[in-house]
C-alpha cells in the first residue's frame, strides 16, 4: 500500500531519509503548483524539521516519523505557520503562531513534520476551494474540477502526491466532501473525541471537528489514535449491523457505489438492511449549522475589526445575517442542536452504522460555487444539494468516515459510514473490512519521496 505508513516504514528501514523525502515533497509543491493546493510554504522549516527527524534516535520515533505534513488554512494551528482562512483580510493580519494547538502537538508527536499551509475557501464557507486573491485549488484527477471543500487544498495535496497525509477540518462536510472528490479517506470524529484547545477557535458550538485526509484507512486510524480523547466505549455487534440509506437526491453512480459497498460489507460478514434516508434530520441540521456559521462569522469579523467591504460579498451577506440573528434565536438553535443530537440515536437502535453516499453527483467544476453572490439562502442550498445531509453528523456530534469505493467517468466515488457518538474506532474497523474489497484506485500521482 502506498500511504504515509509505507513512507514512514521506508524511512525507518533506511531506504530513504527524512531529508530526501522532504526534498521530494518540496519539489512536488513546485511541480504541482498549478493545483493551487499549497498557499504558504516554509522551506527552511521543512529542511530543519527533516534534519531533526533524521537525527532523532530510533527509540524516540513515532509511527509517522519523518513524513512531511501540511496544515489547513483554518482550524488548529502549527507553530510558525500563519493561517489566513482563505481571506485576503485575514491573511493581511496573520501572525506566526508561537506554539502548536493541542491537536498539532499530538500529531507532531507521531513524527509528522509540518512545513506549509493548504488552501481553503474564504472562512471555509464553500464545498469547493477557491481562496480569495489566490488561484483555485484543482482536482488532481481532473484539473477542471474542484477537489471539494473546504479542506480542498489538503485533499489536492494528498491526491497529487505532494504529501501522503494532511490536516483537515469538518464543520458541515469539509473532510468528507474532499475525500469523496479526490478518492481519499477522511474521518470527521465524534464531538469531544479530539482536542480543540488551547483557544477553541474552531469550536463552532461543537459542530466542528478536525483530523486528517489520507490515502488509507490505516493512516487515518493511526492519526486518530494519536489524538483521541476517550469517550464512552462503543462495541460493534458480533455480526455488525449496517443500515443502507440512499437519499433520492443522489445520482445513480453515487447510489451504485453505496449499494456495492453494502454488498462488500455483507460479504465481510455484516448484516445489511435498508432504511429511509434521514433527510428530515439532515434539513434541520443544515438550518442549525447555517445559523451557527453566520453568527460565528459575524463575531469573527467584529473581533478582528474587518469591515464587510474587505471580504467576499457572500461572506459579507452571511455576516450581516449573523449580526441580525437575536440571542434568543441562537439560544433556540443550541437547544435544537441538543434535541437533534438526542433524536439521532434512533438511527442506531437496529444498526451499528449507517452507510450513505457522500455526494449527490459527480465532482463539481472549478468555479461552480461562486462567493461573489449575495444570497446566503441560495448558496447554502447549493451546498446541501451537493452533499446531502452532510451537516447531520456535525450537528449531532456523530463520527462520519468517508472512503473511496469505485470509479465513474475517470473519477473516484465516495461513500461514508456514520456511527453513534464514540464509535470512531468501530467505523475504522468497518472501513478496514471495506477497503480491501473496494475496487483498486490508481492515483494520478505517486507520493513524493516514497521509494518504488
Amino acid at each position: 500500500m502506498t500511504d504515509a505508513t509505507a513512507l514512514a516504514a521506508a524511512i525507518a528501514e533506511g531506504r530513504v531519509t527524512a531529508a530526501q523525502v522532504m526534498e521530494a515533497s518540496l519539489a512536488a509543491c513546485h511541480a504541482q503548483a498549478e493545483m493551487g493546493a499549497v498557499v504558504h510554504l516554509d522551506e527552511d522549516m521543512a529542511r530543519a524539521g527533516a534534519a531533526a527527524a533524521d537525527a532523532l534516535p530510533m527509540d524516540q520515533r513515532g509511527p509517522f516519523h519523518g513524513v512531511p505534513f501540511l496544515v489547513k488554512d483554518l482550524g488548529g494551528v502549527a507553530k510558525g505557520l500563519p493561517q489566513g482562512a482563505g481571506s485576503t483580510a485575514i491573511r493581511a493580519q496573520a501572525r506566526k503562531p508561537e506554539s502548536d494547538s493541542h491537536l498539532l502537538q499530538d500529531l507532531r508527536r507521531t513524527g509528522l513534520i509540518p512545513f506549509g499551509i493548504t488552501a481553503t475557501p474564504p472562512f471555509g464557507l464553500s464545498l469547493i476551494c477557491e481562496p480569495e486573491g489566490l488561484p483555485p485549488a484543482r482536482n488532481p484527477w481532473n484539473p477542471d474540477l474542484t477537489p471539494g471543500g473546504s479542506s480542498g487544498g489538503a485533499a489536492a495535496a494528498v491526491a497529487a502526491g505532494i504529501i501522503a497525509i494532511a490536516h483537515a477540518t469538518d464543520a458541515a462536510g469539509s473532510i468528507r466532501v474532499p475525500a469523496a472528490c479526490c478518492g481519499l479517506t477522511g474521518l470527521k470524529p465524534s464531538r469531544g473525541a479530539i482536542p480543540g484547545g488551547p483557544d477553541f477557535a474552531n469550536h463552532l458550538m461543537g459542530i466542528a471537528s478536525e483530523l486528517v485526509l489520507a490515502r488509507s484507512v490505516r493512516d487515518v486510524e493511526t492519526a486518530f489514535g494519536a489524538v483521541y480523547q476517550p469517550l464512552a466505549p462503543f462495541h460493534l455487534s458480533e455480526r455488525p449491523r449496517i443500515a443502507l440509506a440512499l437519499p433520492d437526491r443522489c445520482g445513480p453512480d453515487q447510489q451504485r457505489a453505496a449499494k456495492e459497498a453494502a454488498e462488500a460489507l455483507r460479504d465481510a460478514g455484516c448484516e445489511v438492511h435498508d432504511i429511509p434516508a434521514p433527510d428530515r434530520m439532515g434539513a434541520e441540521a443544515h438550518a442549525i449549522a447555517r445559523t451557527i456559521l453566520a453568527v460565528s462569522l459575524a463575531e469573527w469579523l467584529a473581533a478582528l475589526k474587518i469591515p464587510d467591504d474587505q471580504v467576499p460579498p457572500l461572506a459579507a451577506a452571511m455576516a450581516a445575517e449573523g449580526r441580525a440573528t437575536p440571542a434568543t434565536a441562537l439560544f433556540a438553535a443550541s437547544r435544537q442542536l441538543a434535541r437533534l443530537t438526542n433524536r439521532s440515536r434512533k438511527l442506531f437502535t437496529a444498526a451499528d452504522a449507517v452507510l450513505m453516499p457522500v455526494l449527490s453527483s459527480a465532482t463539481l467544476p472549478v468555479g461552480a460555487l461562486d462567493l461573489s453572490g449575495r444570497d446566503p439562502e441560495a448558496h447554502m442550498a447549493a451546498l446541501e444539494r451537493f452533499a446531502p445531509n452532510a451537516a447531520l453528523a456535525n450537528v449531532a456530534g456523530l463520527p462520519a468516515l468517508a472512503l473511496p469505493f469505485g470509479m465513474a467517468d475517470g473519477l473516484p466515488l465516495g461513500v461514508q459510514l456514520i456511527g453513534p457518538p464514540g464509535s470512531d474506532f468501530a467505523l475504522l474497523s468497518l472501513a478496514a473490512m471495506l477497503e480491501p474489497r473496494a475496487p483498486a484506485l490508481s492515483f494520478p500521482f505517486p507520493i513524493a519521496g516514497l521509494p518504488a
